[in-house]
C-alpha cells in the first residue's frame, strides 16, 4: 500500500510539473526571467564565447581592484605620518617604474588575444544556409527571407499591447495568448511581437541589417548579435542557434520616442516545422502561423507525455 502509495504521489508531482509548462516556457525557453542578472541563456558559439570572455575580464578585474586595495591598505598604515614623522625623501624606484609600466602592458594582451579572437569570430561569417534582411522603421521591424526557395515572403512585426494604458496592455497580450492557446506568460510585456522571425534550428542564418528612416540596431542578446540598422547601408551578422524555443530582444539603438517599445522576437523551430510553416506562408502567413504553434504545442505535449511516463516508470 505504501509502495502503492508513493507511486501515485510521484506521478501526482510529475503532472504538476508538466501543468506548469506552459507558464513557466517563457524562462525555459528565452532564457530570460524577472529582475535577472547577467546575460540570457546562450544557445550560440558565439554567445559562449562572450559569456566566457566577461567571466574571464571579470576575473581579472577582481584581481586588479584587490590588489590595489591591498597597496592602498599597506600605503595607509605603513607609510602614515604617525610612524613616519620624518617623511622620506625617496624620489623614484627604478624597479616599482619597470614593474608598473610592463605589467599593464602584459595584462592587456593577455586581454586581447581572446578579444580578437572573438570579434573576428563574429565579423566572419561562415559558409551560411539562409539569409534573411531585417529592416528597421519608427518603430518596428520588417523581415525579407531573400533565398530563392522562400518566394516573397515578408511582413512587419510590431509590438502586442499599449505601454501607455496598462490595462489595455494587458487585455491585448491576454486576446493575443487564447489565440494562441498558451498562457499570458508567453506573451511577455513589451517584448511578444505579433509575427516572430521564424528561423530553423541548426542553420546557419546571414542577417543582412538597414534601416528605412533613422539609425537602429538589431540586437538579440541570447545568439551574441548586435549590429547597427543604418540607412543606405547594408550591415551583415550572423547566428546558428542551436536550441529550439521564442529569443526575445529589442533596438538598441536610441531612435526616437518609441525607441522602448521596438522588440525583437525570433522562433526558432525544428527544421521539418520551418519548412512546412515555410510553404504555408508564402500563401498565407496567419494561417502558416496558427499551424506552427499547433505544432509546438503537439511536440511539447508529447515530451511532457514521454517524460511523465519516465517518471512513472522509475517509480515503479
Amino acid at each position: 500500500m505504501k509502495a502503492v502509495f508513493k507511486r501515485l504521489m510521484t506521478m501526482a508531482g510529475a503532472a504538476a510539473t508538466f501543468a506548469g509548462v506552459s507558464t513557466a516556457a517563457l524562462a525555459a525557453e528565452s532564457g530570460i526571467k524577472e529582475w535577472q542578472l547577467g546575460f540570457q541563456a546562450s544557445v550560440t558559439d558565439v554567445m559562449d564565447d562572450i559569456t566566457w570572455f566577461n567571466g574571464f575580464t571579470l576575473v581579472i578585474i577582481t584581481v586588479i581592484t584587490l590588489f590595489v586595495l591591498a597597496l592602498l591598505i599597506v600605503c595607509m598604515t605603513r607609510f602614515s605620518a604617525k610612524k613616519n614623522p620624518v617623511p622620506s625623501r625617496t624620489s623614484h624606484n627604478t624597479m616599482i617604474e619597470v614593474v608598473w609600466t610592463v605589467a599593464p602592458i602584459l595584462i592587456l594582451v593577455v586581454i586581447a588575444i581572446p578579444s580578437f579572437r572573438l570579434l573576428y569570430k563574429q565579423l566572419d561569417i561562415p559558409e551560411y544556409e539562409m539569409t534573411v534582411k531585417a529592416i528597421g522603421y519608427q518603430w518596428y521591424w520588417g523581415y525579407e527571407y531573400t533565398d530563392e526557395n522562400m518566394g516573397e515572403l515578408a511582413f512587419d512585426s510590431l509590438m502586442i499591447g499599449d505601454p501607455s494604458d496598462p490595462a489595455k496592455d494587458l487585455a491585448a497580450r491576454q486576446e493575443v495568448a487564447d489565440a494562441r492557446g498558451v498562457s499570458l506568460n508567453e506573451v511577455p510585456r513589451l517584448l511578444s511581437v505579433d509575427y516572430d522571425l521564424v528561423i530553423p534550428v541548426d542553420t546557419t542564418v546571414r542577417m543582412q541589417v538597414t534601416s528605412e528612416d533613422v539609425i537602429h540596431s538589431f540586437a538579440m542578446p541570447s545568439f551574441g548579435v548586435k549590429v547597427d540598422a543604418i540607412p543606405g547601408r547594408l550591415n551583415e551578422t550572423w547566428f546558428h542557434a542551436r536550441e529550439e524555443g521564442v529569443y526575445y530582444g529589442q533596438c538598441s539603438e536610441l531612435c526616437g520616442k518609441a525607441h522602448a517599445f521596438m522588440p525583437i522576437a525570433v522562433r526558432v523551430v525544428s527544421k521539418d516545422q520551418f519548412q512546412t510553416w515555410a510553404t504555408a506562408a508564402q500563401d498565407d502567413l496567419d494561417t502558416a502561423n496558427q499551424q506552427l504553434l499547433a505544432s509546438i504545442a503537439d511536440t511539447k505535449k508529447l515530451a511532457a507525455a514521454g517524460k511523465l511516463e519516465e517518471i512513472s516508470v522509475a517509480a515503479k
